[in-house]
């Protein structure tokens, strides 16, 4: 028999060698205890049990037959899964723990009191398989872990049960898709010191974004109380997303997402021993779970963890409420998206599309039509319809066989962390997750679309769309002196985007963010406690639900969702548009219906620049330049470009940039790569006709061909009757195109153009490069159309000419 040094190892003495001996986490959590102390990691101290001690358990109670015996009758067709496990489970549940292994844990066990100051120490029992946790074979929700566990007859009882948990029914099913010999996987034990978590937070991060594979983020997923009900979806957590490039300089805090979960139940500790699950307070629920010192904290660990490993890494962290420390509990290697193939894009569009019935958290960025099959409860799992979409209340693991036989799913509850959302990924299938009354608004047999093609948001449609697929390759791309830019304006969406060779974002639309981030009209926000619109100031109220200031609302929500533009291509330039909504359009805002007047013509009324130094918007222009100051300063984008739409005048260029100089947005100089830049709209002839007085106070020109054409030509472009008169490639337009690229050429300022034109016809493209244009934005479907244009224009631009009389 061996002696108790083969059965116990410290943490401390392991590393990621050491799977063989003690599993996936419990080398892992060793790992980070030698090697990342130095990064300040912490890790609560704990020991594993080894797999010798696994193996002698299993020996001494001659368990080893009755698993080849019992898998051998599954096999054979006389005993289903379910009763091959149960068998097998109950076997080692009755089984006794070996005298010497007993002692050798009671030991320890004693030993880890001692270290932690504590008489009986609580203690989480985790297992740890020696098949688990690689990259080539990971699953969520394998085998058990037990929290809470105080007293050595309590862990001699967990760790039966962990042993056990080797032969779940999903876990018996994993090892026989994978090709795993079942006598051949050991299950290492992991006993650490409880993180008391129940009394604070505990959470899900990942070093990559789970969705899109977007490698410049962190992110992190949080909720009150113990972190299991996170990965069992029983709860909706906050959700942090932080950038990583500018985590290492002090002065800046590059948290560029923040949600509020409902966060409605925790998981505490019971009085008896245990866990038992609790609602959450008003208070808890209406407050993060973690102040932005502590977020920042958790992704630079995060990054030390990366990049220790050299891999994109999933990890579990606690926050222990008594002491208020942060510890990391679990790390292995995230196995979704560092496996997905790089390079190729697949897109979705649906066509006619049936009314929206509700939205969730996308999962993934697919989308399935199907029919509804609601199950609530793991009894009825037998009545699921193959091919069916799956809606349930949460999933865990015993859900696994027929979450594989879905064509997506959709749960009421849950997170990006929860265990629906993982597996999903891990299938390759669309979900929507945390839908809050799926269940309740669906019915069994119902046709529905699941899009998670749209953003981080999914959307769930009533009947069948015609779903059309196209994918994109960015292999071979040709290189262009011109730049080819991006348009964006959907935050939910950006990150999708972040492998497209772009050379940065030539139009970030502020008023898209406006509309869909905040909702609320800034002079609302600023003015609400004279709101006389009842339902409006109800609507706002709920809106900004934990911020004290509204105003704070509007700057803190506008300078996020910009931020999660300006990230997926820093430091690239990201040209950001000031708020271009007509009267009409802001009347729509939430209160915006008292502080608009009702125009006739509102496409060339009081729109753009004319707005920000009026008396009517000062003020929400205010709000609009504190929070670009703030996604430059504290948050680090200095990449941010900023554009001033429809200036009609000189004077009024002038009186606009007075106004951002005394909000603290101040032109830099042109000799500064740090400054401030600022763009102009080209829309309005006498942007053209001024061109060179306009590149006197402004850094930049972007051709919004859209509008030029309608002012060059006095075509309405929403005229159906003028429809066959819109052209952006008439004549006059295209002299202005050229005009305005000649003069701000001949003033040292550079000139884009953004639209659609390039896309869609490849001689206009073909003209801009022969303009000597510095920069073509299009949507992200044209870019790579439009890049190998602009690579042939300029190849033809640098052809010798033909001979005279030689054949083309």
């Amino acid at each position: 028999m061996s002696d108790g040094n083969d059965y116990i190892a410290w943490f401390e003495s392991l590393g990621r060698t050491d799977v063989p001996r003690v599993g996936g986490k419990n080398a892992s959590l060793g790992e980070m205890v030698q090697r990342l102390r130095s990064a300040g990691v912490r890790v609560p101290t704990g020991f594993a049990a080894t797999a010798e001690a696994y193996w002698t358990f299993v020996n001494a109670n001659a368990l080893g037959d009755v698993i080849r015996t019992v898998l051998g009758e599954m096999r054979a067709g006389h005993a289903t899964l379910a009763e091959a496990g149960h068998t097998i489970r109950r076997a080692f549940l009755r089984a006794k723990i070996p005298e010497p292994l007993a002692d050798a844990l009671r030991g320890a066990y004693r030993e880890l009191s001692a270290r932690i100051g504590a008489g009986t120490a609580d203690v989480a029992v985790r297992s740890s398989a020696t098949a688990e946790d690689l990259p080539e074979a990971s699953f969520a929700g394998q085998q058990e872990s037990f929290l809470n566990i105080v007293g050595e007859d309590a862990l001699l009882d967990a760790c039966r049960k962990c042993y056990a948990s080797l032969f779940t029914d999903r876990a018996i099913s994993y090892r026989d898709t994978h090709g795993f010999d079942h006598l051949k996987v050991a299950l290492s034990i992991g006993v650490q010191r409880m993180v008391r978590s129940d009394r604070g937070c505990a959470g899900v991060m990942f070093s990559l974004d789970t969705e899109t594979g977007f490698d410049k983020v962190v992110l992190i997923n949080g909720s009150w109380g113990l972190g299991e009900s996170i990965v069992q979806g029983r709860v909706d957590p906050d959700e942090y997303h932080v950038y990583k490039p500018l985590l290492d300089d002090p002065q800046l805090v590059p948290i560029i997402e923040k949600q509020l979960g409902t966060k409605a139940v925790k998981l505490i500790y019971d009085a008896a021993g245990g866990t038992r699950e609790v609602p959450t307070s008003v208070v808890e629920r209406a407050a993060y779970a973690l102040q932005d010192a502590e977020i920042l904290q958790l992704a630079r660990w995060a990054c030390a963890i990366e990049r220790h490993y050299g891999l994109p890494m999933d990890m579990e962290w606690a926050r222990d409420g008594l002491s208020g420390e942060l510890f990391i509990v679990q790390a292995r290697p995230e196995t979704v998206q560092s496996r997905r193939e790089a390079g190729v894009f697949r897109t979705y569009t649906l066509k006619n599309k049936g009314p929206l019935l509700l939205k969730g958290l996308a999962i993934g960025d697919a989308v399935a039509a199907g029919r509804v099959c609601i199950i609530r409860d793991a009894r009825d799992l037998g009545r699921f319809v193959d091919g069916a979409v799956l809606v349930t209340g949460t999933t865990d693991p015993d859900w696994v066989p027929i979450m594989k036989r879905a064509k997506a799913i959709v749960t009421d509850h849950g997170g990006r962390t929860s265990h629906a959302a993982i597996v999903s990924r891990e299938l390759g299938l669309p979900a929507i997750v945390g839908t809050g009354n799926a269940t309740e608004l669906l019915h069994d047999g119902q046709d529905i679309t699941v899009s998670c093609a749209e953003g981080d948001e999914g959307a769930i449609y009533e009947g069948i769309a015609g779903i059309e697929t196209q994918e994109l390759s960015v292999e071979q791309l040709p290189r262009t002196e011109t730049q080819v830019m991006l348009n964006l304006a959907n935050p939910a969406a950006a990150y999708r985007w972040w492998r497209l060779p772009a050379d940065g974002v030539g139009l970030l639309r502020m008023e898209f963010v406006i509309a869909n981030q905040i909702k609320a009209h800034p002079m609302a926000l600023l003015r609400f406690d004279t709101l006389k619109d009842v339902q409006a100031r109800d609507e706002i109220a709920a809106l900004t639900r934990g911020y004290a200031d509204k105003a704070e609302y509007f700057v803190d929500r506008l300078a996020r969702g910009l931020s999660r533009i300006a990230a997926v291509y820093y430091p690239k330039p990201v040209i950001v548009r000031f708020s271009d909504f007509k009267t009409n359009e802001y009347a729509r805002l939430l209160g915006g219906a008292e502080f608009e007047p009702h125009e006739e013509n509102p496409m060339i009324g009081f729109r753009g620049a004319s707005r920000y130094y009026a008396p009517a918007y000062r003020d929400g222009f205010a709000l609009e330049c504190r929070a670009i100051r703030r996604l430059r300063e504290r948050m680090g984008f200095d990449n941010v470009i900023v554009m001033i739409p429809f200036c009609r005048s000189v004077r009024e260029a002038d009186r606009v940039l007075e106004v951002m100089a005394a909000e603290g947005l101040k032109r830099g100089a042109q000799n500064d790569p740090k400054g401030l830049q600022v763009y102009v709209m080209c829309e309005i002839p006498s942007n053209v006709i001024l061109a060179d007085k306009f590149a006197q106070r402004f850094d930049g020109f972007s051709i919004g061909s859209n509008d030029l054409t309608q002012l060059t030509l006095g075509v309405d472009r929403d005229s159906e009757s003028l429809a066959g008169l819109f052209d952006e490639q008439d004549e006059a337009v295209k002299a202005m195109i050229e005009s305005v690229i000649t003069n701000a050429h001949g003033a040292h300022a550079k000139v884009g153009l953004c639209g659609q034109a390039p896309s869609d016809h490849p001689e206009f493209a073909e003209f801009l490069v022969d303009c000597g244009i510095d920069s073509i934005s299009v949507t992200p479907d044209s870019f790579l159309a439009v890049k190998r244009r602009v690579a042939e224009a300029e190849s033809r631009q640098r052809r010798p000419p033909a001979a005279p009389g030689a054949k083309m």
